[in-house]
């Protein structure tokens, strides 16, 4: 993970460095109790959850006190995640969060491990997508699956998942259209989407997957909360964190959730798709705030 806060989370890290300037300056051992609090506000961790965080804490808290409450708040219930061949992948979320571009990372993650790959383009409400969503199989020489726009996107994912089958694919993704969780007649569509799905592959969709726009901090949890009452998330990956101060969000999405935080996205190439590891990430955001170590 070099570089991943440098990359990712520079936006937050300057917000806290501005808070106090010998933060990530100068090697500190202690943080005083209400500027920590002021760092977290300011980093967008819920209020509910800072009080949790700092509760019996000293009013000079150490990087060893702190350590193993921010950890807490990842504490999830890990999911059995499917390994038989082929695996489903369900991507849903709102417009705009970037599900098309993390499919094209995520498959091209996997080609770069030797497993073969199918996309499914099941947005079918917008040309847009499924246009998008061709360039990217193409450039990065994967087939894909995909019909006209305004055609049933249930009948997209039925294809897509048979053609994975019937060609022996390790991943079949499925993109899903932008929708909204206060809009009926699309949650009944992806509820359809997920029972053709078993239909299509008995057991499938395997992980139905969210992607949350980091940009949006913790307004996204209800967004992410009315998605699992749906149909039941196996996982979230994070999107623009490169681009936002709201980086202090994934502590409160992950503990308010309880789903796995699988990946970040800090860029738009196909490599800028990193795996998170909640030690590496808590271990990192230390590493800043006591020993000054940050280039900002």
């Amino acid at each position: 993970m070099f570089g991943f806060f440098e990359r990712g989370f520079k936006k937050t890290l300057e917000v806290i460095k501005a808070l106090d300037k010998s933060l990530m300056v100068e090697a500190i051992h202690h943080i005083k109790k209400d500027r920590l609090e002021e760092i977290l506000i300011e980093s967008d961790v819920t209020y509910d959850l800072i009080e949790e965080i700092l509760e019996n804490l000293p009013d000079e808290v150490s990087r060893e006190d702190l350590e193993p409450r921010l950890l807490k708040c990842f504490e999830t219930q890990k999911k059995d995640w499917i390994h038989k061949r082929p695996v489903v992948q369900l991507i849903i979320g709102v417009n705009g969060a970037g599900k098309t571009t993390t499919i094209a990372k995520l498959a091209s993650k996997y080609r770069k491990q030797g497993k073969r790959v199918i996309l499914g383009a099941s947005d079918t409400f917008r040309a847009a997508a499924i246009e998008q969503l061709r360039l990217w199989a193409d450039r990065l020489d994967i087939p894909v699956i995909f019909s006209k726009q305004g055609h049933d996107p249930s009948g997209v994912t039925f294809d897509a998942i048979r053609s994975g089958v019937a060609r022996n694919m390790d991943y079949i993704i499925i993109d899903t259209a932008g929708r909204l969780h206060n809009q009926s007649n699309l949650s009944e569509e992806l509820k359809k989407i997920v029972r053709v799905a078993d239909k299509a592959h008995a057991g499938s969709p395997h992980q139905k997957i969210l992607i949350l726009d980091g940009t949006q901090g913790t307004s996204a949890i209800v967004q992410a909360e009315k998605f699992n009452e749906m149909i039941g998330i196996d996982g979230i990956i994070i999107t623009k964190l490169d681009g936002t101060a709201k980086g202090g969000a994934i502590f409160s999405i992950a503990e308010a959730l309880k789903v796995p935080i699988l990946y970040i996205g800090i860029g738009e190439k196909p490599d800028d798709l990193i795996e998170f590891v909640p030690k590496e990430f808590v271990k990192g955001l230390l590493d800043k705030l006591y020993k000054g170590e940050s280039k900002l």
